[in-house]
């Protein structure tokens, strides 16, 4: 049995396949090796970042390659290790499955060999913020602990230090969730519910169905923290074990936290006690009522590890959120520039718009996810003045919505800001919240994202710093 009290997925000496080079299959490839497996990593593409992961492991003395991937060689093995981007729908998952070799996600690997308990976090949007804020909140009072998952750092990294913290927060993504058998978080924490992904799920429900597998394990001892206010996190956690905590924008007397009328972000683990103040909404460096919602959710997670009120509220008053997240790009000309490329669905595009009671411009487009951008028009008819697309979604968006909100379209990043300054007038927000996934020009939200902030900052005459 490992740390985890899970069973064993391999032995050592067993073969042990790894589909997918990016960091944290190539963290798994290590993590399996280091316990005596011997592993076979590969990835059907061949760019820079294969070839150099290719070369590391070899050097490490493990199997890889890159551009395809050995079949035969993986169906020998006695467990496959899959990357999150890597769809079910797949034709090397399809044979997988088919041979029944039994698949699992690098988060799975490394949760069996953990020496450190674990906050999970999920939800369709707010999740890294979250995390990090998280994560924020418990080094400022002291405890020893890391942010890892999706957020970046591959919680197989952590499972291999010498000396591991005593936390890590976990960012858990569908696909992520999807693969997974013992995780059993000692903190679980869901955020919202809104559609997402429908561009890889067959339907709504099988991926709501991946993001209740955060309550697969769940017993007695679990606690949990729900979004009191999302219908859909309600019901999803109704029937699940463990000690529920809700946060809300309204009050109430359930354990949890929610925002009181005088005092700000509030707590009272139990009900009946009286509420203890983090921090007033004003303290908060983040913007818009989403990420109020966001702050309760991570102190209250914070809270039940062991942080005290005080070390949350200051926690909550210093963290000034992440890139690409709502991020302040400047304001010129009394225009405020706006980048959240982390908006890739379209309900994250809509708590985006709701942030600002400024007129906006919003700008939209990218590679489209199957999401209607119809249910965006009555948040984008309270203040957007004008849309202006761009991507190969565009012509769906202008389809959409150009009966209702005037929608220009643009070709390129450069021509995008160009149209959005000289649309945009004294007192404005122009917002970059795309609403679609960036790979019809970018290899991520990152690069688009810094891409957006070079743009601006050079049609401003600022020196970049993206």
């Amino acid at each position: 049995m490992t740390s985890n009290d899970a069973p064993t997925l391999f032995e050592a000496g067993d073969l042990v396949a790894v589909l997918g080079l990016g960091v944290s299959g190539s963290a798994a490839a290590r993590l399996a090796h280091s316990l005596g497996a011997r592993v076979y990593a590969s990835d059907a593409f061949e760019g820079p970042i294969q070839r150099e992961a290719v070369e590391r492991l070899k050097a490490e003395g493990i199997e890889a390659e890159a551009g395809c991937h050995d079949l035969d060689r993986i169906l020998e093995s006695r467990i496959v290790v899959t990357s999150p981007g890597i769809a079910p729908t797949a034709e090397i998952r399809r044979a997988i499955a088919e041979a029944s070799v039994p698949t699992v996600a690098e988060i799975e690997v490394a949760f069996q060999h953990l020496r450190s308990r674990v906050i999970g976090i999920t939800g369709t949007n707010g999740k890294t913020t979250t995390t990090a804020l998280c994560g924020h909140l418990l080094e400022e009072a002291g405890i020893d602990a890391v942010t890892a998952g999706n957020i970046g750092l591959p919680l197989s990294e952590v499972a291999m230090l010498a000396e591991p913290p005593d936390w890590v927060v976990v960012e858990l993504s569908s696909f992520q969730l999807a693969d997974l058998t013992s995780f059993r978080p000692a903190v679980g924490v869901l955020l919202n519910l809104a559609p997402d992904h429908l561009d890889r799920y067959p339907s709504l429900e099988r991926y709501y169905d991946d993001k209740a597998r955060l309550f697969t394990n769940a017993d007695k001892d679990s606690r949990w923290v729900l979004n009191a206010d999302d219908p859909g996190v309600m019901k999803m956690a109704d029937s699940v074990e463990g000690q529920k905590y809700y946060a809300s924008i309204e009050a109430h007397d359930e354990p949890g936290a929610f925002l009181h009328e005088t005092k700000g972000l509030v707590q009272r683990l139990e009900a009946g006690a009286e509420v203890v103040r983090w921090a007033g909404v004003d303290d908060l460096q983040l913007v818009g009522e989403h990420n109020v919602m966001n702050a309760l959710l991570a102190g209250l997670a914070a809270s039940l590890v062991g942080c005290d009120s005080g070390s949350i509220g200051r926690g909550l008053s210093s963290f000034n959120g992440l890139p690409h997240r709502l991020q302040r790009v400047g304001e010129y000309d009394g225009v405020l520039w706006i980048n959240d490329s982390k908006g890739t669905n379209v309900s994250a595009t809509k708590v985006a718009v709701r942030a600002f009671r400024r007129p906006l411009i919003a700008l939209l487009g990218g590679r489209h996810k199957g999401e209607s951008y119809a249910s965006l028009i009555p948040s984008l008819k309270a203040n957007a003045r004008a849309v202006i697309a761009f991507g190969e979604a565009a012509p769906k968006i202008v389809q959409e919505i150009g009966d209702v909100v005037p929608v220009f379209v643009a070709s390129g990043m450069e021509q995008l800001v160009r149209m959005a300054k000289e649309k945009a007038e004294h007192g404005d927000v122009v917002l970059f919240s795309p609403a679609c996934s960036s790979y019809d020009m970018f290899p991520n939200y990152e690069e688009r994202g810094h891409t957006f902030v070079r743009c601006v900052e050079s049609a401003h005459g600022v020196e970049g710093s993206a």
